[in-house]
């Protein structure tokens, strides 16, 4: 039977699209079934695409609870409750592809080992927000020559997971933040799938390779 598997996301979904040409004709195809997709958004476009490969979809947004005087840990509660029961079934694994909420323990103790997420750094390096943006410029200093992106198991600590595939993505002296940024994404989607097989396959060795890019 393949994985359940349920996609949290808060914007485009190109990284969500991946996984769905993943399981369609690629290397997830019999092993993965996205089971559904979960946006903190209402106009994330990712919900289109999901809606395309007729996949269930749900909103939830953090501003809703707010309105309510309702914490974000009352919020990270629902949305596990919402995991849980409107899929149909227990899900196997909870991806996170470009979700822009950090989870609390609230959520995270639903699903004990059973949450990974994609991030545009290697491990120790540029955790949480603008990760491509601050190694762009980490560059421009000469600190750094090479960045790269990594997927790893989410814990309450942003970014700080054990990680379970990485992958190091150069960075030329020609390079703008735009041209680094789409050798980074071009990166994110193919490991993304190979982090998902790892977890499922337990073979989980945060081995590091350089991309001919």
């Amino acid at each position: 039977m393949p994985a359940r598997v349920v996609v949290l996301i808060s914007g485009h979904g190109s990284n969500l699209q991946a996984i769905f040409d993943a399981t369609s004709t690629g290397r997830l195809q019999g092993l993965v079934q996205v089971a559904g997709v979960v946006s903190n958004r209402k106009r994330a476009f990712g919900l289109e695409r999901a809606q395309r490969h007729q996949v269930p979809t749900e909103v939830l947004t953090l501003a809703s609870f707010k309105q309510q005087n309702k914490t974000r840990e009352d919020y990270d509660s629902a949305l596990a409750e919402l995991v849980q029961t409107k899929f149909g079934g227990p899900v196997d694994l909870i991806v996170l592809a470009g979700w822009m909420h950090i989870l609390s323990p609230q959520f995270l103790d639903h699903f004990k080992g059973k949450v990974i997420n994609l991030h545009p750094a290697l491990p120790g390096q540029f955790e949480g927000a603008h990760a491509i943006e601050r190694a762009y410029e980490a560059s421009r200093q000469g600190q750094i020559d090479h960045t790269g992106v990594m997927v790893h198991h989410v814990i309450p600590q942003v970014d700080q997971g054990a990680p379970i595939v990485t992958r190091t993505v150069p960075i030329y002296p020609t390079d703008t933040v735009d041209t680094l940024e789409e050798r980074i994404h071009s990166v994110e989607h193919e490991l993304l799938v190979d982090g998902i097989i790892r977890f499922l396959n337990h073979t989980e060795h945060p081995t590091t390779t350089t991309p001919q890019v």
